[in-house]
């Protein structure tokens, strides 16, 4: 479907494709509002693709007083992992203490305390340091005086807006990417009348009709509706994160760090075979319309924390995967440092122009919410659904397949494309049930995701559908032949449109998901040399180990 075969009436159009615009999307289909979803890039593409892959309440946030933002998103943690089992999952934190360190033991006792109320359950415990050094062996224990236990949820981001787009789609929505609104229509009373959509790709342009416009795009909200409040504007801070292989910082549980340098809470989050160190909290100064990029300055900054804090590990910027950077939408004065500007979301309301901004990825059901009562005076009568159902449907049982998957790996399939998962193990080869290397991804899911989800490029693929871009060295490169394979017959590319997809996506990992100083990535006909790079690493790194230990 593309813009030249939609409706040309809309009750409502939503602007933006990430995890703001897609709960707004898939809560107005639940209500019966005639709604279109367009989006400028891919779903997901932004900030919701590049999280810290965290639903989590926020500790810090109770530092700062904002105790009813916490309370929300520690209650909507509560009931999207009861909810989407298999892609919001329990995870364990761990948080070392020492001395002389800020804050210090009471302070973080007394914030779980409150946080443990808050979701009436999943309690905190301190250990003692011979404990916590069992729990999470490398550790510094220089100055270790023990350490606190407590749970929060982790997501992949991207199939979470996915979901929630796909799901609303089955259920009557219309949804397009790489589809951008290039200007708001009014009537001559100012009241919105419909907007003009492009086709970004196709270059085809379309004047639609509506008197209601949700704008959900995030960090580029402005673009759209300037701040009607002249002293608070948005201010876009870049969040980085490096990814290594598990084997470099082999933690069972995720760890909460205190960075030696301003005291921000730093993460080392076990995800899908991998582990992400994250995230920097600066102030965006490029441009908005590239992709955003770590710099040297956020790899020095996030390698400190680590070296810290795991000394013996003796791990280096050279073992490092990739690395990710995404845009936060803050409404600010400017006035604070990055770290305590306020992550609460804002509405704005000019005659039938909504604009939602600010806000968590785990309050996305709430924002959406608010969003959707800002905007139903411009909507006919509507209906207006329960609050306490749940944003998914309830996982069926696991079917009497002869497939070979774990139960884990069901819920897995289960929790990224809830219904849908059935018919990707049904129709798919049974040798591609299994685990492409260094993932949890099945190779079934790429012919699976090709044929459903509206792949314009190799990267939507690969960086958003699957995460095998941020998982796999050189964005798996090393697998492009074999992805050809299984996808050729599906997407619509010829061999000279498949050979300059594969060039643009790898030119893609090169700019924005390696590191600053890495050399440009080029296909190699023989697969034989990352693979014995990384041998040889790994028994460098063994050999250190080895070596300490003696």
């Amino acid at each position: 479907m593309n813009i030249c075969n939609i409706p040309d009436r809309w009750d409502l159009v939503v602007i933006g494709g990430g995890i703001t615009g897609a709960g707004i999307f898939r809560e107005a289909v639940r209500m019966g509002i005639r709604v279109l979803l367009v989006e400028r890039v891919d779903y997901a593409w932004g900030t919701s693709s590049r999280s810290s892959k965290l639903v989590h309440g926020g500790l810090r946030y109770l530092k700062e007083g904002k105790i009813l933002l916490t309370k929300a998103s520690v209650e909507e943690r509560e009931r999207l992992l009861e909810e989407a089992p298999g892609l919001v999952e329990i995870l364990g934190f761990l948080m070392p203490v020492y001395k002389d360190q800020n804050p210090g033991r009471t302070a973080l006792s007394a914030g779980l305390t409150l946080y443990d109320m808050m979701a009436r359950g999943h309690g905190h415990e301190f250990l003692e340091t011979q404990e916590f050094c069992m729990m999470l062996p490398h550790v510094k224990e220089q100055g270790l005086t023990g350490g606190f236990h407590f749970y929060d949820a982790k997501v992949d981001d991207a199939r979470l807006v996915l979901r929630l787009i796909t799901e609303a789609v089955a259920s009557g929505g219309t949804a397009l990417n790489y589809t951008e609104a290039t200007e708001i229509l009014r009537n001559g009373s100012g009241n919105v009348s419909g907007l003009i959509v492009h086709d970004t790709e196709k270059g085809n342009l379309r004047e639609l009709s509506t008197s209601a416009i949700v704008n959900a795009t995030g960090s580029w909200a402005e673009g759209l509706h300037p701040s009607p409040d002249e002293k608070r504007h948005l201010r876009p801070l870049r969040g980085s994160h490096l990814v290594f292989p598990h084997w470099t910082l082999p933690v069972a549980q995720a760890v909460a760090l205190i960075h030696p340098d301003d005291h921000r809470p730093v993460f080392v989050i076990p995800w899908e075979g991998a582990v992400l160190v994250g995230t920097t909290d600066l102030d965006h100064d490029q441009d908005m319309i590239m992709e955003p990029a770590i710099t040297e300055e956020e790899i020095s900054y996030l390698m400190k924390a680590i070296e810290i804090h795991f000394p013996s590990l003796d791990i280096s910027i050279d073992e490092c995967i990739a690395s990710f950077a995404g845009i936060r939408p803050v409404l600010s004065e400017g006035k604070l440092p990055p770290s305590e500007e306020s992550r609460d979301h804002v509405v704005w309301i000019d005659k039938g122009l909504v604009t939602i901004t600010g806000g968590k990825l785990t309050t996305f059901r709430r924002m959406a919410w608010d969003a959707l009562d800002a905007v139903k005076a411009f909507l006919p009568p509507l209906f207006i659904p329960d609050r306490t159902a749940a944003v998914f449907p309830p996982p069926p049982d696991i079917p009497g397949i002869d497939s070979g998957l774990s139960r884990n790996a069901w819920k897995r399939i289960f929790g990224r494309y809830g219904a849908a998962a059935l018919s990707l193990v049904r129709t798919a080869d049974p040798k591609d049930l299994r685990e492409i290397p260094g993932t949890m991804t099945l190779w079934a899911e790429l012919p699976f995701v090709a044929r459903q989800e509206q792949i314009r490029h190799l990267s939507d693929l690969l960086l958003r559908r699957v995460r095998i871009g941020i998982l796999v060295r050189d964005g798996g490169k090393e697998y492009l032949d074999r992805i050809q394979e299984l996808c050729e017959p599906i997407l619509p590319w010829n061999k000279n449109q498949w050979k300059t997809e594969r060039a643009r996506y790898l030119d893609t990992i090169r700019r924005f998901y390696s590191l600053p100083h890495r050399k440009p990535i080029i296909e190699e006909k023989h697969e034989v040399i990352p693979f014995l790079r990384r041998l040889w690493m790994s028994l460098q790194h063994r050999g250190r180990t080895r070596r300490k230990q003696q």
